[in-house]
């Protein structure tokens, strides 16, 4: 009893030992991978204490490339943007002042002259007065020209009254009725000019009754230096990002000294509506000066003579410091074994949290795979070690994300983010587009439902995503590398690069992902498209082979799809895995039924129930064989025998036990498994009520429900699904839909006139 007893617990203790020894043997790949850095690094090092006094074996002059490239940098990014006019902002603006100045003389010409009188006999204020006056008010003014008429008036009212007499008194009475005469014309014009000033564009009305007070002749001189006061603005610039306060400061003093004083706040009103940026950077100038400003920066050199001291004991180390014990071979380069081991329990913390996301996400995953997870993680650094420009993590992303999904993908880029720079010579700037790219990759391989409706079918459709990843690599990079916003297009070379490696790299795990496929016995939503393909030659054998068998697959297919479908399952493995279930019974099509075609049963023949059931069970056998014939992934060969699990060929036990024979029931069961996922398991419960349901032919829904159930109770007390974690509201669910499914089916049609 203790041996039995003890069997589990040393089962326990050697899965234990070979998961421990499995994470060790990861923790030190990956740390020596991910971490050759430290292999190669210096003990005295930028910012640490030198042990001892250091002197130059040697004299020596030293470029030091780190400081003379960073100076170089700050100078390119130190320069201002190089702007050009452009010449269709000028013309637009010229075109609305135009506008403008037209509006103003068609209300300039319905209000006609003005002053419509010599200012001599009438002052310009009398006259505005005498042009707006009421109609009651004007014939107070004219009743008390005549020095007998006694009125009450007010001071402007005494006013033309009073330059009114002293004309009257000083001219012949032919003129001065004109210039009544012209008075009454000037009253009629106004109220049509004010009428015209109503008519503008509420929301930005130009022109208002001050306007209209203007004389004729500074109404000609604004008309005369606008356009020439707007080009000498053009000629200057108008910068994009100036103030509104700026524009206005430099439109007053223009218009100050040049244009009459009562026309300069209209003047100013018209430019502030109308003026416009009309300077746009010009790209390929400012890269120019850029360079040529790197360019000018001369080489740091430092210069040192032999014996004399490069740092004292007890001093940090400054970077000119390290140039030159690095050059000397002084700076104690070797293996950090401290920092080795930090990065190796960094490693551990990784691998913890991405155990947290294995436990979240409960996928079922093999040695196999996370011997590939391994091997992809590791290739990362390798890129890196050839060439510091370039990870390869666009292309690690994306086949990540198309084998695991998206939650394993987007973890593993996560954390290969973090580490890459810690454990390499990768630069932020050279890694963070190609580490955006990657994790979105990842994250729209395994999720593409949340953008199109199906899954990706086609290879096509990841060479898609490849361009949209190269487009997000290369916008991740200008927005890391371009420090100064108005030097944006700077950048745009390198932009181009990183879009062109980003799309490179998708189009190299576009074409290695087949290999891994089969290398690694992967399944993914394309390869089960297209071994789903009834064009591939096992399915065309079976259609032309089995005909009967091949009509019950797609029956089984269509119901077992609607299933996994409302159940969140894979549809595609589903899919794929129905078509290929049956494949077995390609080996002897008539010894099942639905290939006889109503002929001759070769079972009435043999008359042994034993020898039947054989041949049944065989077909599961044989068809494990073909499926490995044609190489199908494990994942669609586990439907094959999964499918049957051990249920008892009934029809052939009951005919055994009619016989005078010993009958063992293990002999008329299917050996197994029992179905181990929800996806076996699905399909087992639609081939079950496949037959049972094309039975039914005057049923109703209610009947056919309850032959579904029946079904289902009997592979559930028979403890077929109590390894697929299918539970009793999913077994429902399931009858429902094989129900619905069954009444598209069976349709009715019309009736046809025998005629026709």
């Amino acid at each position: 009893m203790k041996q039995i007893a003890s069997k589990p617990v040393r089962s326990r203790l050697r899965n234990r030992f070979r998961q421990i020894s499995a994470l060790t043997i990861a923790v030190v790949l990956l740390t020596s991978g991910l971490g050759y850095r430290f292999y190669y690094q210096p003990r005295l090092d930028v910012d640490k204490v030198a042990p001892q006094t250091i002197v130059a074996p040697t004299s020596a002059s030293i470029e030091d490339t780190d400081t003379t490239e960073e100076n170089r940098r700050i100078a390119r990014s130190g320069v201002l943007p190089a702007v050009q006019i452009d010449a269709a902002a000028n013309q637009q603006m010229q075109r609305l002042l135009q506008q403008r100045l037209d509006r103003g003389n068609e209300i300039r010409n319905a209000l006609g002259d003005f002053p419509f009188a010599n200012t001599s006999i009438l002052s310009t204020a009398t006259q505005i007065y005498l042009r707006q006056a009421s109609e009651s008010e004007w014939q107070t003014v004219r009743q008390s020209i005549p020095s007998s008429a006694k009125r009450r008036l007010d001071q402007s009212q005494q006013r033309a009254v009073s330059e009114l007499r002293i004309y009257q008194r000083s001219t012949s009475p032919a003129a001065f009725s004109r210039l009544v005469a012209i008075l009454i014309e000037a009253r009629r014009r106004y109220p049509v000019a004010l009428s015209a000033l109503a008519a503008q564009s509420s929301a930005a009305p130009l022109y208002n009754t001050s306007f209209l007070n203007l004389s004729n002749l500074e109404w000609q001189t604004l008309e005369i230096q606008m356009p020439q006061i707007l080009a000498r603005l053009l000629t200057q610039g108008i910068y994009p990002g100036l103030s509104e306060g700026q524009r206005n400061q430099a439109i007053v003093a223009q218009v100050k000294g040049t244009v009459p004083i009562a026309a300069q706040p209209l003047a100013s009103q018209i430019f502030s509506q109308i003026l416009s940026p009309n300077l746009v950077r010009d790209a390929d100038q400012t890269k120019l000066l850029a360079e040529q400003a790197a360019q000018a920066i001369e080489p740091t050199l430092i210069t040192i003579e032999r014996g004399e001291t490069i740092v004292r004991a007890g001093e940090k180390i400054t970077q000119s410091d390290f140039v030159l014990l690095d050059y000397f071979n002084l700076s104690q380069r070797g293996i950090d074994w401290l920092g080795l081991l930090s990065f190796s329990g960094l490693i551990g913390g990784a691998i913890a949290l991405f155990r947290l996301v294995i436990r979240w996400k409960k996928p079922k995953l093999r040695r196999r795979d996370y011997l590939l997870m391994l091997l992809l993680a590791l290739s990362a650094p390798g890129v890196v070690a050839v060439s510091k420009s370039f990870t390869g993590l666009p292309a690690i992303g994306l086949l990540l994300g198309n084998f695991y999904g998206s939650a394993i993908g987007a973890a593993i880029m996560g954390l290969l983010t973090v580490l890459l720079p810690i454990g390499t010579e990768a630069g932020w700037r050279a890694l963070m587009p190609s580490a955006v790219g990657g994790l979105f990759g990842s994250l729209m391989a395994g999720q593409w439902r949340v953008f199109k409706r199906e899954t990706p079918r086609t290879r096509e459709d990841l060479a898609g995503l490849g361009i949209l990843i190269g487009l997000i690599q290369g916008i991740t990079y200008l927005m890391v590398n371009t420090e100064i916003v108005p030097l944006w297009y700077t950048a745009l070379g390198g932009a181009l690069l990183s879009t062109f490696s980003g799309v490179a790299w998708s189009v190299m795990a576009i074409g290695i992902s087949p290999y891994l496929e089969r290398l690694f016995d992967l399944v993914t939503p394309i390869r089960l498209a297209e071994l789903a393909n009834p064009n591939r030659p096992l399915l065309k054998r079976l259609a032309h082979e089995a005909p009967g068998t091949f009509q019950h697959t797609q029956f089984v297919s269509t119901l077992a799809e609607a299933a996994a479908r409302s159940l969140g399952c894979n549809v595609e493995l589903v899919r794929a895995g129905t078509l290929h279930h049956d494949i077995g019974k390609l080996y002897d099509p008539l010894a099942f039924v639905e290939n006889q075609m109503g002929g001759l049963n070769k079972h009435t023949e043999i008359n042994d129930p034993w020898k039947s059931a054989e041949m049944i069970r065989k077909h599961v056998s044989e068809g494990l064989v073909m499926a490995r014939q044609y190489q199908l992934p494990s994942a669609i060969q586990a439907f094959i025998p999964e499918h049957q699990g051990t249920i008892l060929i009934a029809y052939f036990h009951h005919q055994a036990r009619q016989t005078d024979k010993v009958v063992e029931e293990s002999d008329f069961r299917y050996a197994g498994p029992i179905p181990q996922s929800r996806e076996t398991g699905i399909v087992m419960l639609a081939d079950a009520c496949e037959a049972a349901l094309r039975s039914l032919e005057d049923a109703t829904p209610a009947e056919a429900l309850a032959t579904v159930n029946k079904v289902f109770k009997a592979r559930w007390q028979d403890q077929q699904l109590v390894d697929s974690e299918l539970t009793r509201q999913e077994l429902a669910q399931i009858s429902h839909i094989f129900v619905q499914v069954w009444q598209q089916f069976r349709h009715k049609r019309i009736a046809y006139p025998k005629s026709i």
